[in-house]
């Protein structure tokens, strides 16, 4: 497979959990084992296009456990012979060997993945500003090490709040960030915007007015809730992004 592939550097790596399931995108081919007309084909991709149940094939590396993930798109895009090629946009820990395997099933001749190209991880586009190549991480590390410039990293690093683009957010006062920062929970009164879209139960990021990821955490009430709370704990906090002491201590231990 190529590709997208995101890769997290140093504190950076505590943001992988919102990154694994994030929506992915892959451009396949699939090799049929058997004629088939297209329209047949591009009739057995739409139907696909829906929650599917999946078992993990043979060689992966988590159970092997009957699951459901999200077909958001499958769209046909040419046939040569008996090779397919489709664009598909899917749920995070969507198998696409065994989306082909099954395509192959239910069109009665068999199919495998022949070739397989993940274009899209999360907010992280292939053919974007942010994209690079491994030939420009060597060539610009190369350039930092010689003059000792940091602009030279900064074309090939990206703040870690570009993996939270797509994760509901919400802002906090600078008063409440040390406490999250000390793993407390997120209450009411330390809250000062927030973004649509917020389910209980979801995961958050919870930011600082400047925009710097102070947390991830899981929200405790949706967005409307939320609005309409003075007091009580809106997210619990999961995962600590921001060093302690960034902002000023503005909260009692309760030691004497």
């Amino acid at each position: 497979m190529t590709g997208v592939l995101p890769i997290t550097l140093e504190e950076s790596r505590k943001i992988v959990q919102a990154l694994l399931y994030s929506g992915k995108e892959y451009v396949c081919v699939m090799k049929l084992h058997g004629d088939v007309s297209q329209g047949k084909v591009e009739a057995v991709l739409r139907e696909f296009e829906d929650t599917i149940y999946q078992r993990p094939p043979l060689r992966a590396s988590v159970k092997r456990q009957l699951r459901t993930r999200r077909i958001y798109y499958l769209d046909f895009l040419e046939m040569d012979e008996r090779n397919v090629l489709f664009k598909v946009g899917c749920e995070g820990g969507t198998y696409i060997r065994k989306l082909c395997y099954d395509i192959g099933e239910v069109l009665g001749c068999g199919a495998h993945m022949q070739e397989l190209r993940r274009t899209r991880a999360g907010p992280f586009v292939e053919n974007s500003g942010d994209f690079v190549t491994l030939h420009d991480v060597a060539y610009w590390f190369a350039e930092w090490q010689e003059q000792n410039n940091d602009e030279f990293l900064k074309k090939i690093i990206q703040p870690v709040e570009k993996a939270l683009a797509l994760i509901p957010k919400i802002y906090i006062r600078d008063s409440a960030v040390d406490a999250v920062c000390h793993g407390a929970n997120l209450t009411a009164p330390g809250v000062l915007s927030l973004e649509t879209g917020i389910e209980k139960g979801s995961m958050v990021a919870i930011l600082t007015l400047k925009g710097e990821a102070v947390a991830l955490a899981k929200a405790l009430a949706s967005t409307k809730e939320i609005l309409e709370m003075e007091h009580g704990m809106v997210a619990e906090t999961k995962r600590v992004l921001m060093p302690r002491g960034t902002y000023p201590k503005c909260w009692k231990s309760g030691e004497t």
